[in-house]
């Protein structure tokens, strides 16, 4: 299927890589429904997806470890082709929205929705996007201030800076509403943990919009690399890429905020192999992290049902864990990788 995608779509020499992703996450994803921290166990679990097995297995396997699957699956898309968008738009690698504060923009508009009394998922997402629409503009603001943009190191701190106050924001939340405290407290440390269907099929609008979008500004993106000039002169208007940009990065970090709160370094994982793999090219990157993404998240959430099992890990140690050797490498290179 994926040979057979037109050659305007898929750049040459990707079938081979996109194949291999694709078998690699679903085997993940099967090992996802087969592997937890329960009492069914894999081959329980294999009955289940054989067309047999007991009602027990049936219910873990069908209602529970299935949606925490497909979830983990979007989560991981959105947040990593939300990480390459902000890496090529900014010129910057190490431009992640956990690290800059998109995310933590999007938890603290949740955080303060759900102190207001907002449950619904459909409000959660939409208050999510707004918040890391915010988060993203300053973001792209600060990039842009003589001195800071091109300083990929002084960029994180500030992001860094921007993230600590918002959280201390939502921290303060917990102490005004204690009725709001559990759900507050449960959501922001970033979890796929009893996640549903509907949390999914509430995002999956959003989900096609920001990859509708995506596919419109791959290409100006690539000739943006170049220089402002050579994309003007190409018939490109690098404003309205930038806008672009950023509308489908808040619609993808809100989604994937909203139904699994706020996970860091997948945004700068993800597109830090696809361009080991494919090259700087953006519209290369963007195909990679649509397998990668979910490969990353949903290998990260089986580890963490199974190294401290009957209990679990929180998904964004794990996530950490990956990602923390992948900042230290690109902040110790003595060449920043090309975009």
């Amino acid at each position: 299927m994926i040979a057979a995608l037109p050659r305007r779509l898929l750049p040459e020499g990707l079938a081979l890589p996109l194949a291999g992703l694709t078998l690699a996450l679903s085997l993940v994803m099967l090992a996802s429904l087969l592997l937890g921290a329960g009492e069914v166990t894999p081959t329980r679990a294999l009955a289940v997806l054989a067309g047999g097995g007991d009602d027990e297995a049936r219910f873990v396997v069908g209602s529970l470890r299935l949606p925490r699957t497909l979830v983990g699956a979007a989560v991981g898309l959105a947040l990593g082709m939300a990480g390459a968008l902000l890496q090529a738009v900014s010129r910057n690698p190490l431009a992640e929205p956990g690290l800059l504060g998109v995310s933590a923009g999007a938890a603290f508009a949740v955080a303060l929705a759900l102190w207001l009394g907002a449950s619904a998922t459909t409000l959660r997402v939409a208050v999510a996007q707004a918040g890391a629409l915010a988060g993203c503009l300053c973001v792209l603001g600060v990039a842009r201030l003589r001195g800071l943009g091109n300083d990929p190191i002084r960029l994180v701190l500030a992001g860094a800076a921007f993230s600590a106050l918002l959280a201390a924001l939502t921290s303060l939340l917990l102490l005004f509403d204690q009725r709001a405290a559990d759900e507050i407290r449960f959501w922001v440390i970033g979890s796929l943990s009893g996640r549903r269907l509907a949390d999914l099929l509430a995002v999956l609008p959003s989900l096609a919009l920001a990859l509708a979008i995506t596919l419109l500004v791959a290409r100006p993106l690539a000739a943006l690399a170049l220089g402002e000039r050579v994309a003007s002169g190409l018939g490109h208007r690098p404003g309205r890429v930038r806008g672009l940009v950023v509308l489908a990065v808040a619609l993808l970090v809100g989604a994937a905020t909203a139904i699994a709160g706020p996970i860091a370094f997948v945004g700068l994982v993800v597109p830090f192999a696809a361009r080991a793999l494919a090259g700087p090219d953006i519209r290369r990157t963007l195909w990679l992290c649509l397998p990668l993404g979910p490969l990353m998240v949903i290998g990260a959430d089986i580890l963490s049902r199974l190294l401290v099992a009957p209990s679990e890990l929180s998904l964004g140690v794990l996530t950490a864990l990956c990602g923390a050797p992948v900042l230290i490498l690109v902040v110790r290179a003595r060449r920043l990788p090309s975009l």
